[in-house]
This record gives structure tokens, C-alpha cells and sequence, in this order.
């Protein structure tokens, strides 16, 4: 305030000034000058933050003219000092502040500029992670493709073949080999435009992207053919974006590479179709044993529907599935004009027969994983082979059945829950192997690879030892209390006899006279013959040796029985035949072993005599099997842990062993009980297929889960005691007729699914049921073939205990191939 002021006036301190300058009155004020200094760097450092911000040109014409205007006035104040700055150059600064145009775009640029980069910023992102994609590509067809296992067919003893492993590679094709239909059939269903895109087809992933929206899922793909070649020769089969990127640009250059025949010859090589064969070729010859040029139409569309899912699709496995699919790409192909709608209904009138059967039953497995080993040992290590085993897949059905059915009727109530069995030919080939209950469940192998106490199975080599040293069956031996050193053996039933014997002492399994006939020829030499016997575990020098103590596994167990029925020393227990490659000279034949010593007739004789006793007369009654030769011994091991029975024919030798794998005692399980059944119902019915020699109907089926007419038993209907008639379904056991109820003879009714799926299928047919009376099961026929054995080999229902033979092998049959209510 200056004094000429009133005291009580409000002072504009710019007015005064500029009018104190204008009339040249008094010095000019710093304070003032200092504030103007303020102003413009203010005014120069909003500008300047305009210009890096938004880079725009206006905002850096006015930082120049602010930047001016205050060297300007730092000019004049070395020249004049400080001076009031004036209204009109305060208006003229750049405030960002005032309402001038040049603010409201300042104030704009903001969200201009947070715009750009939210499309920018992607944009770059994009640009820079196609560039590594772009970067970082693999060779083309530079990707190792995984051969797995070279392949293997299996055949049976009288040569079906019933299994296949590893990975089939056929023929390069050539265009003269490819046939039009199947190239057709592969364009129409997974690449209709496949001659008119460049390697991306945009128009089929919107398509797919669509259909996928629409479903709910993804339903369809949409790489072109080009892709999946590009995917399957040079990436990886990772499902990621990063792939498919990848995989998108390696198409685009395949197309320039390329022609497009070239690439769909390429794909159709390097394809899966399921089941091991990897191509085209590899495909025909594995599903109908000829070349990819001899396909005719549906077998193509068969094949052209299998790349989308091999694995679920495989006719091996699901033949219905595939056939469902061939009619989806026949309908394809008519829409594509590739051939016209009476040619596909004629293809689909055509059947198509498989060259090998259905995938192998579950409980082959087992023999298949033990002969692997030998296969690569006799055959070296390149080329695909067939190899003819010496399963025979009557009794490996045999085998499955009568250890199921015995597991399902006692197991829980016993406590038993695993069971073994081997059945080898007196010459030592291995005729059938049970490994377990259940291969999907367990892969474990107890017949070859569980080592278990033998209990009193072993005695047999301790009573041979004794008749090599001049004992007979007729020696005698006082059955008495016996303590060696700290072990005191007792008898299971706690008697003692007192002078038995020795014929009987075995047939009873009497544990004091096997403990003394052990310290009168000594542990060694019991060791000694186990081991000319063919037992190679290690067996413990104890005095409870003779007991069963030390750990053998089954086969070694039935191999050393094997020995006493052939005479051989040891029987050489094998798999295989002969082994086959490419050449015409087989690459192995199975030969006899070079003839040994043997054992002596007279021991040999005396101990064929003495397992006789033990079925005729001891604890092994339950083997008997009636007009049949049989001989055997039980073994129960230390607090009912395993059970065991191996037993022989003329012919066979048959072990047998039952368990927990977590070695938990069973309930009170004997020798002589389960595993001496499970012997009888097998040799009951063993002779009676090895005599016919009949095939086993699976392996002429092509679709596994559609039941073989089994062989009807049924007796010619008689005018009395016949009813005619389309029935109700109570259950799979019994039906409604005509208001009678009829039960199925030797058929356990399932109701549920099973009883429906039954029902539709005797929808509007008739039946025909026969020997009806009050109270009685009826056997019955449709359609000339009888219905009990259809049900039970659908896996429709159980065979009742007291069924025919026939019918139990229909179940026999359904529980192999895991079919109806046997599946999983």
C-alpha cells in the first residue's frame, strides 16, 4: 500500500502498479517481480508437461512462445531492474487454467491419449509374441516321432490271433496307392475346403467356433488338414496357444512348400488310427490285413472316421462306435458331392469284416506281459513280429471263469481276495495264467512274481529226497511229538497217530513225520532237489524248510510238480512257439531241451503214488474229479496267510493259489477247500475242450459286445409242456408267458439296465420255453437259439451254480470279454 492511499481503502496492488509505471512515479517493487518470475516458470512448466504427455504440436508452440516471453522479461529486468508485468502479457501466457481453446484440448488429451494406448499396447504385445512364436519354430518335419514298442501279434496255440502290441508303421503311400475314396472320405470330414485355403481355413474356425458356442463345448475342430500335418511332423501334441500359433504359421509354410497332394499323402502317413498302427497302410493291414490301395468305400470311411478319436473309436475295441462313425462321413461325402447318396446307403448295407479280433480279454494280459521279456531276449530288438504263443484260449477262458465264479461265491465271506492260478502242458508249455482278479485293477502278477510261503506243498520235495534215498510209501514212521533244537512242529488237527506210512503221513499232510523224513536226509539235500526241480528262490537252511518256509512263487511251484508227471529235470516252463519278422525264415523255434538224467523211475513212480493218495484219500478229496485220473497235494501256510493246490493229470498240471496281497490272514482257509475247487471245476471241463477242440467264439466275433449264439442243449419242444409267446421281462432270469411265469434254467436274473436292455430286444419276438412244470426251470429258444445261453454270454445275468456246462461257458465267455454286467 502506498501512503497517499486511504488506511481504510482496499489497494489493488496490479492497477497501482501499472499506474505508477505508466506515470514514471516510484521504484518498481521486487516483491512483484518476483511473483511474475513464478507465474511464467509455472505457466513454461505446464507446457512443457503438455508437450511430453501428449507430444502434440500446439502444446509445444506454446512452451517455445512462454519460454520467449520470459527471457524477454529477464532481459529487460538486466536492463531496467524490475517492473510491474502487465495484464496483457499475464492474459497472453499459456494457462491451462483459463477457459482459452487451447486448454479444453489439453484438458481432452488425457483420455485421447488413454484411448490410444489401450489399443496400442495390445497391439504391441501381439506383435511381439507372434514375433517369438515366429522365432522360436522348430524345423519342419523336425519333430521325433515317438515309435513306442515295435509291433507284436500274438497268436494262440492253433494260431488266432488275439492280441497286438506296440506301434504298427505300414507303407509309405504314393499317389498311385492312395485310394480316391479314402482321400475323399479324409477331405470331406475333417477338411471340406482343404483345396481352396491357404493353409488356415478362417471360415472353418468360425464355423467350429459357432458350433462349439452353440454346444456348449468344443464339439468341432478347426485346423485345416495342412495343421494337423504341420502339428504331427514338426510340434508337439501340447493343447496351448502358444502351439496353435506355432502350428498356424508352420501351415502357412508347409503351403508354400508344398502341394497340396503332397501334404495330404504326408498326413495320411503320419495319422493315428488307433490300436498301434500309425498311417494309413499300417491302419488297413492292422484292421483288415490288406494294403491301404485295397480299401474298398466303407472300409475308408471306417478309417477317415477313426482320426478324431482313435482311442475310443478303434474297431478293436468299439466296433459300433466306428461303424456309427463311417455312416457320419459317408453322409459327408454325399454332401460334398464326392459320391452320391445310393453309393453310401450301398456302403452302408456292406459289412465289414476285421481281420484280427477284438481287443485281448483283460486276464491275457498277464501271459502277454510275461512273454515281453522272453520276445525281446529271442528275437533281438528291430522289426515287427508275430509270435506264436502257447495259450490256448479255450482253457484261458476256462481258467478266468472258474477263478472268478469261486472268488464271487466265497471270497468276501472267507476273506479272500486274490487268487492265481497256471496251467501248463505236460511237455511245460504254459496252456493258461490267471495273474490275479482283475489286470485293469492290478498289473501285478501273482502267478510269476508274488513269492509266498508254500505251506505243506513243499513236502513233495521232501518225500522225493526220502525215495531217492531208499525210502518207499509203504516205509513207516511214527507220528509223534518231535522238537529240533527250539522248533517243535504240530499237526494242524493237533493228533498224532502214532506209526503211519509214509503214503499216508503225505496224504494227510502230517507235519511230524515231514520234520523227521527232513533231519534223516538233511535240509541240503532237500534244497538240492528243488533245485534240480526247477525252484531257483532262495530257500533258508532251516529245519522248517520242510514245512513250506521259505518263499517260492507259483509257477516255480507247478514247474517242480511238472517234473515229477514228465520226468524231466527241470521242466522248462515256456510261452512261445516260434517267433516270426519279415523274412520267411522264422527268427525262433521252440525246441525240446537237451534230454538230462531225469529223475528215476522208481522214485518218480513212488511219488506219483503218493500225490494220487492225497486226492483219493487225504486232504485233497475236494480234486476228485469222477472217470478222471487225478493227483495233487494242498499247502496251507502259517495262520491261513495262502493256500495252495497244485494238482495233475495225464496231461496237465494245474497250481493254483490264493490270497490277500497285503498278506492278511483268511478266514480259516485250507488248501484242501477253494484252491483244490478251483482245480476241479477246471479239469472237470478241460478235458472236455481239449477233446473237442471247438474255437472259442470271441475270436471269430468282429464286435465284442453284441453276444454268439452258444450252442443250444435245448431239447426238441414237445407238444406237452410247450409255450409260445412274446413275453414280459421280470428280470434276466425270469419272463411273464402267456401268464406263467417261466425261470430260466441255470440263469441268476439281473434286473435294472440289464432287465431293460433285455426287454427291448425280446420287444415283438417270440419265444419259445419248454419243459414247463410247477415249480421247475424251463429252457427256452429264440429264434432257433437258446436264450439262457444268449443272456449269459451278453453278461446279462450269472450262471446259477448247478447250470449246465454250456451255459457256464457262456458266462465263462461274457466275464473273458468283459461284456455286460462283467464290464467295467
Amino acid at each position: 500500500m502506498t501512503p497517499d492511499a486511504p488506511e481504510s481503502a482496499p489497494v489493488d496492488r496490479p492497477s497501482m502498479q501499472n499506474a505508477g509505471h505508466d506515470q514514471g512515479s516510484g521504484p518498481p517493487d521486487p516483491r512483484s517481480a518476483a511473483r511474475e518470475a513464478r507465474r511464467a516458470a509455472g505457466d513454461l512448466t505446464r507446457s512443457l508437461w503438455s508437450l511430453i504427455v501428449a507430444g502434440g504440436l500446439g502444446a509445444a508452440g506454446a512452451g517455445r512462445a512462454a519460454a520467449a516471453r520470459l527471457r524477454k522479461l529477464l532481459e529487460r529486468r538486466k536492463r531496467t531492474g524490475p517492473e510491474p508485468v502487465s495484464r496483457e502479457l499475464i492474459a497472453a501466457a499459456p494457462n491451462t487454467r483459463a477457459a482459452s481453446p487451447l486448454a479444453a484440448r489439453l484438458r481432452r488429451r488425457p483420455i485421447v491419449l488413454a484411448a490410444g494406448a489401450a489399443i496400442l499396447l495390445p497391439a504391441v504385445a501381439l506383435f511381439l509374441y507372434l514375433l517369438a512364436a515366429f522365432l522360436t519354430l522348430p524345423p519342419l518335419g523336425g519333430a521325433v516321432v515317438e515309435s513306442g514298442q515295435r509291433a507284436i501279434t500274438v497268436e494262440a496255440d492253433d494260431g488266432r490271433v488275439f492280441a497286438t502290441r506296440g506301434s504298427f508303421r505300414g507303407q509309405k503311400l504314393t499317389a498311385a496307392d492312395l485310394p480316391p475314396h479314402l482321400a475323399q472320405a479324409i477331405i470331406a470330414i475333417e477338411d471340406r475346403r482343404f483345396y481352396s485355403h491357404w493353409g488356415i481355413d478362417l471360415r472353418g474356425l468360425a464355423r467350429a467356433a459357432y458350433r462349439n458356442a452353440l454346444g456348449g463345448g468344443v464339439r468341432e475342430g478347426g485346423s485345416t488338414i495342412t495343421q494337423q500335418y504341420a502339428r504331427l511332423t514338426s510340434l508337439n501334441q501340447e493343447k496351448s496357444l502358444w502351439r496353435k500359433v506355432q502350428e498356424a504359421i508352420l501351415a502357412l509354410r508347409v503351403e508354400s512348400t508344398m502341394s497340396k497332394d503332397e501334404i495330404l499323402l504326408g498326413y495320411l502317413d503320419t495319422a493315428y488310427f488307433g490300436a498301434g498302427a500309425y498311417g494309413a497302410d499300417a491302419a488297413a493291414r492292422r484292421y483288415f490285413g490288406k494294403p491301404a490301395k485295397a480299401l474298398n468305400l466303407p472300409e475308408s470311411a471306417m478309417l477317415a472316421g477313426l482320426v478324431r478319436a482313435p482311442s475310443q473309436l478303434a474297431p478293436t475295441r468299439n466296433l459300433g462306435g466306428a461303424k456309427e462313425r463311417a455312416d457320419v462321413v459317408l453322409q459327408a461325402m454325399v454332401e460334398t458331392g464326392a459320391i452320391t447318396q445310393a453309393a453310401a446307403d450301398a456302403a452302408r448295407r456292406q459289412s465289414v469284416k476285421l481281420k484280427t479280433p477284438p481287443e485281448a480279454p483283460p486276464g491275457t494280459n498277464y501271459f502277454l506281459d510275461m512273454i515281453a521279456g522272453d520276445v525281446k531276449r529271442l528275437a533281438g530288438k528291430d522289426g515287427d513280429l508275430t509270435v506264436r504263443s502257447t495259450l490256448n484260449l479255450d482253457l484261458q477262458s476256462l481258467a478266468e471263469g472258474v477263478v472268478a465264479r469261486r472268488l464271487d461265491k466265497d471270497g468276501r465271506r472267507r476273506k479272500v481276495g486274490q487268487a492265481a492260478m497256471v496251467v501248463l502242458s505236460k511237455e511245460g508249455a504254459i496252456l493258461a495264467m490267471v495273474g490275479g482278479r482283475d489286470y485293469e485293477d492290478s498289473q501285478f502278477n501273482r502267478a510269476v512274481q508274488a513269492k509266498r510261503q508254500p505251506g505243506s506243498l513243499f513236502k513233495l520235495l521232501v518225500y522225493l529226497t526220502a525215495y531217492e534215498q531208499g525210502y518207499t510209501p509203504d516205509s513207516v514212521v511214527v507220528d509223534r511229538p518231535v522238537k529240533i533244537g527250539d522248533w517243535e512242529p504240530e499237526n494242524d488237527d493237533g493228533r498224532y497217530r502214532g506209526s503211519v506210512p509214509l503214503r499216508t503221513a503225505f496224504a494227510l499232510s502230517i507235519n511230524t513225520v515231514a520234520a523227521q523224513l527232513g533231519q534223516e536226509v538233511g535240509i541240503p539235500a532237500v534244497i538240492a532237489t528243488a533245485r534240480k526241480l526247477g525252484i531257483q528262490s532262495d530257500l533258508p537252511n532251516v529245519p522248517s524248510l520242510v514245512l513250506g518256509s521259505g518263499a517260492v512263487s507259483l509257477l516255480e511251484m507247478t514247474r517242480a510238480y511238472g517234473s515229477v508227471l514228465s520226468g524231466r529235470t527241470p521242466l522248462q516252463a515256456y510261452g512261445i512257439q516260434a517267433i516270426r519278422g519279415s523274412a520267411p525264415q522264422p527268427l525262433y523255434v521252440q525246441t525240446d531241451p537237451t534230454p538230462t538224467s531225469g529223475l528215476a523211475q522208481e522214485p518218480r513212480t513212488m511219488m506219483l503214488d503218493s500225490l494220487q493218495a492225497v486226492v483219493e484219500s487225504g486232504t485233497g478229496k475236494a480234486a476228485r474229479v469222477p472217470g478222471q485220473i487225478i493227483g495233487g497235494k494242498t499247502g496251507t501256510s502259517q495262520d491261513f496267510r495262502d493256500a495252495w493246490f497244485v494238482g495233475m493229470t495225464p496231461d496237465l498240471v494245474v497250481g493254483v493259489w490264493i490270497g490277500n496281497d497285503d498278506d492278511s490272514p483268511m478266514n480259516r482257509m485250507f488248501g484242501g477247500e477253494m484252491p483244490a475247487g478251483i482245480f476241479h471245476d477246471f479239469v472237470q471241463r478241460a478235458a472236455e475242450k481239449l477233446a473237442k477242440g471247438k474255437l472259442r467264439p470271441s475270436a471269430e466275433r468282429a464286435e465284442p459286445t453284441r453276444a454268439t449264439p452258444v450252442p443250444a442243449a435245448v431239447p426238441t419242444p414237445a407238444a406237452t409242456g410247450e409255450v409260445r409267446g412274446v413275453p414280459d421281462v421280470i428280470d434276466t432270469g425270469t419272463l411273464s408267458l402267456r401268464g406263467r411265469v417261466v425261470h430260466l434254467l441255470g440263469v441268476e436274473g439281473e434286473r435294472g439296465h440289464l432287465a431293460r436292455q433285455l426287454a427291448n430286444y425280446l420287444r415283438r419276438r417270440e419265444v419259445v420255453c419248454s419243459g414247463l412244470s410247477d415249480g421247475a426251470s424251463a429252457r427256452c429258444q429264440i429264434d432257433g437259439e437258446d436264450l439262457a445261453g444268449l443272456i449269459l454270454a451278453a453278461g446279462g445275468a450269472r450262471a446259477a451254480e448247478d447250470a449246465p456246462q454250456d451255459l457256464l461257458g457262456a458266462e465263462e465267455q461274457a466275464r473273458a470279454e468283459r461284456v455286460g454286467l462283467w464290464g467295467r
